[in-house]
């Protein structure tokens, strides 16, 4: 592979490597914290997916931030989740600080299987941390048969709707569903006008920002990504993405018992742990019609999204979750481009963390 300087010298700036070693690599740097081999590969491959799926801002370059947080104390690196409530379809459990990914994977598999005995399992999860990207987890539902859904809380992006201070976070949220002979119809996003992370990228990058993402500290609009990160990120749809992330706050944080509002913290800071909550439910599709008649029935679905006439500037219609999955069969054939500052980061934690044998670069 190439070094990180000679990228950097490169017009793209960017850097070729195989999903395999990454995953390996993002791996050895979770155990070298403590964590079990089980846990570490299945953290890792939560960042290489999102990578893989297009999402490079929930990707890798996300690794020496958990890394630190890790090693900082705040994340406990053995999860060791407490089921609090055990009341039939429903289940609350304390995650005491864990891993966001390991606490999320082990409660969707809970709460799945609880679908399967009631046709509708439900589980909030406090004390917990960010988890990457949420489709990776509604998506464990849509394998099993069931609709999926997920909320996470966030710590503080944007203001509310007419102030100028910091108090909501992104709150993200993701539907997800089998659908037949296709890849899985699913949606994964944040309530404000980007997630913070492509700001983050873009900064990485070195490219400015669209307008409409966000404004600085002193409130006006900025296409720089510094500025935008010193600022506020502005809700999509103006007021009705302020209002959902507040309701996802409410499931995702009050409901749980979790941290809500400015309580939760992000993992861009090392000093605190997250109180991050989640709420997850699965409904299992059998408890309404067989498996196969969803299938033909969201197949259908599809077929008349397709056939809608198209508008200008558009060569096809895609449904919810599509370009992820054919990003994802394109990345593990052709490989995946890493932004050079990505790179140098990564092979700094692999100094620090006595990584250097895994890394790729």
């Amino acid at each position: 592979m190439p070094s990180p300087d000679a990228a950097t010298r490169a017009p793209d700036g960017l850097v070729p490597v195989a999903d395999g070693p990454l995953r390996d690599f993002a791996g050895a740097v979770f155990a070298s914290c403590g964590m079990s081999e089980e846990d570490a590969r299945l953290v890792a491959d939560t960042l290489v997916q999102a990578d893989l799926w297009g999402h490079q801002s929930h990707g890798v370059m996300r690794l020496p931030w958990y890394a630190a947080r890790l090693r900082a104390g705040v994340v406990a690196p053995v999860a060791a989740p407490e089921r609090v409530v055990d009341a039939g379809a429903i289940c609350v459990i304390d995650g005491h600080d864990g891993m966001g990914q390991v606490l999320t994977a082990r409660a969707m598999e809970e709460t799945i299987a609880r679908a399967r005995a009631h046709g509708v399992g439900v589980a909030a999860l406090r004390n917990s941390n960010h988890f990457g990207t949420a489709m990776y987890f509604t998506l464990m539902a849509a394998r099993a048969g069931c609709v999926g859904f997920l909320s996470t809380n966030a710590s503080p992006a944007m203001a509310p709707w007419g102030g100028r201070a910091k108090s909501v976070g992104t709150n993200p949220w993701s539907w997800a569903a089998p659908a037949g002979r296709h890849a899985p119809m699913v949606l994964d996003i944040a309530n404000t006008a980007v997630a913070r992370g492509k700001i983050y990228l873009a900064q990485q990058k070195k490219l400015a920002i669209p307008e409409g993402w966000a404004i600085d500290a002193a409130g006006e609009p900025t296409t720089d990504a510094a500025a935008a990160l010193a600022g506020n990120i502005l809700p999509m749809a103006q007021h009705k993405g302020y209002a959902i992330a507040v309701m996802m706050d409410m499931l995702s944080g009050v409901l749980s018992g979790s941290g809500f509002g400015k309580a939760v913290s992000g993992p861009y800071q090392f000093e605190r742990p997250g109180r991050t909550g989640h709420f997850m439910i699965a409904f299992d599709i059998a408890a309404f019609q067989p498996l196969a008649e969803f299938g033909a029935r969201m197949e259908a679905l599809i077929a008349e999204l397709k056939q809608a006439p198209l508008a200008k500037g558009f060569d096809e219609i895609v449904y919810p979750g599509e370009i992820e999955a054919r990003n994802d069969a394109r990345h593990r054939t052709e490989g995946l481009m890493l932004p050079a500052d990505t790179v140098a980061d990564l092979v700094r934690l692999a100094d620090e963390t006595g990584c250097r044998s895994s890394c790729p670069f």
